[in-house]
């Protein structure tokens, strides 16, 4: 899975999808609408992968990677508000009446509001668990809902492939975080870094749609990849 990752976005006509990708990442994403198109694109990755595709697909249709990538960015912002929102506002009511009841039942309230907080840590790592099988489940129906439906998401993140898919990325981060900071030497290398950082995020996304590639394989009843197409 690592290899292939890492080989992935090299395949086919690589240095056409990476200009655009890397220019999109670079020049225009303080405007935060290329954003959109690149995060399109990545889940295009996820949903060609499933369906059995061995090079990346082609970066065009951009209305449709402009669209798609706005419904995953609002399906990642509910998965990370809402637990967030729910562990907050618990901590600060908690905190609140802590401080306006006083004494020892106040800081035992004010003491649960910060574990409370705390338990919030495992919640970020939860998150980014949740949300590459989420999207792409939404990739492969082509329905919001998808990204919800835990019924089918369960037997992936269950799934010891996808738990490898989910530390294997933080080891493309560390490897990316070296090169970044030998390009950053220079201004030459430093052009490259949105280049780069593009082809990590296509290698990671590779991973994620292989990991429920295998489970879909193995546990078909479970995981639909109906709709699933070449492009």
């Amino acid at each position: 899975m690592f290899e292939d990752g890492l080989s992935y976005p090299l395949r086919g006509e690589w240095p056409k999808r990476t200009l655009i990708g890397g220019y999109c990442c670079s020049m225009f994403s303080f405007l935060l609408l290329p954003v959109f198109p690149v995060l399109g694109y990545l889940i295009r990755v996820l949903k060609t992968t499933v369906g059995g595709e061995e090079e990346p697909p082609a970066f065009d249709d951009w209305g449709e990677l402009f669209i798609t990538g706005l419904v995953g960015s609002v399906i990642a912002v509910i998965y990370s508000i809402v637990p967030f929102v729910l562990f907050g506002g618990i901590a600060a009511l908690l905190g609140g009446v802590g401080g306006a009841v006083g004494g020892q039942g106040g800081s035992a309230l004010a003491g649960l509001g910060v574990v409370t907080a705390l338990l919030a840590i495992p919640v970020v790592f939860l998150v980014y668990y949740t949300v590459p099988a989420a999207l792409t489940n939404y990739a492969i129906e082509g329905r919001f809902g998808a990204a919800f439906e835990f019924g089918s998401l369960k037997p992936v993140l269950l799934s010891s492939d996808y738990l490898i898919a989910v530390f294997l990325p933080l080891v493309v981060a560390v490897l990316l975080w070296i090169a970044t900071s030998i390009l950053s030497i220079t201004v030459i290398g430093l052009v490259l870094v949105p280049f780069l950082q593009f082809y990590g995020q296509v290698a990671v996304f590779r991973m994620f749609g292989t990991a429920f590639q295998s489970v879909a394989r193995t546990s078909p009843d479970a995981v639909s990849t109906t709709g699933v197409s070449p492009n």
